[in-house]
């Protein structure tokens, strides 16, 4: 089975962000993935699907992300504003405790979308009640999981995004300890870079974002985030029984194709 993981597009109402439109490159993206992944059984977008999370965002948003000819799951990050989500997008599934977070199953495992979004700041949380919801699936799941965040639990080495991970790593990692086993792998976002590692055991990736990447620092500055544009990509997942590989696709990279 082969599905697509996008994240941090990064839309905004009108005109330019940071001198790109980042409306434009989700365009592009969609476009991509219909033509070389139609086979995709899905798309995962794990959040910040707006840049300042408002009405005109989401509205230009839902325009271009609808375009996908395959089935997609929206989640959202510390960009995105979860009542005006709600408006463009009222069907999404959410939790006992309206939090968007929600879970389905594949013929690989079941897949757990989580809501890492904290009110008020860009670092991630992960409450009692999101804790509740997650450890009941876990506990009533019998087969693999793989699960879907925005905030990664654990450091990148880029201080300045460590600084607005998930706040609560600690009881985050108790909740899915004991279901370590059965944990496939751990996509989120938020990072903005192609990152793939081990987290005490638990195999991760994250893709690069749309519009705009995080620079590679790793000087331990903590005050400012550093950006730059590398070329947009999303992630080609290919799930079978036994393996999960993940290609970071260039789509945008206009280099010629030859036969080696």
């Amino acid at each position: 089975m082969k599905f697509i993981h996008l994240t941090d597009t990064h839309v905004i109402g009108k005109g330019l962000l940071y001198g790109q439109d980042p409306a434009a490159r989700l365009r592009a993206a969609v476009t991509s993935i219909n033509t070389e992944h139609s086979d995709a059984a899905f798309v995962v977008l794990t959040g910040d699907m707006t840049h300042w999370g408002d009405t005109a965002a989401y509205a230009r948003f839902s325009a271009e992300i609808k375009k996908l000819t395959m089935p997609f799951h929206l989640m959202v990050g510390n960009h995105d504003d979860t009542n005006a989500f709600s408006e463009a997008f009222p069907d999404t599934p959410r939790d006992t405790s309206n939090f968007v977070q929600t879970g389905f199953d594949t013929l690989y495992g079941r897949l757990l979308l989580l809501d890492t979004k904290e009110p008020g700041t860009h670092a991630g949380a992960y409450c009692d009640a999101r804790s509740a919801w997650l450890r009941h699936e876990l506990a009533y799941s019998n087969g693999p999981i793989i699960l879907f965040m925005h905030h990664p639990p654990f450091k990148t080495g880029i201080a300045s995004m460590d600084k607005i991970m998930l706040q609560n790593a600690e009881g985050f990692y108790d909740v899915i300890a004991p279901y370590k086993s059965r944990i496939r792998h751990l996509f989120f976002g938020h990072v903005h870079r192609a990152i793939f590692g081990n987290w005490r055991g638990i195999s991760y990736s994250c893709m690069r974002g749309l519009n705009h990447q995080v620079a590679l620092d790793l000087s331990g500055e903590e005050s400012r985030i550093s950006g730059q544009f590398e070329s947009p990509a999303y992630g080609v997942v290919l799930l079978s029984d036994d393996q999960i590989t993940v290609h970071l696709h260039d789509f945008m990279d206009p280099s010629e194709r030859f036969f080696l």
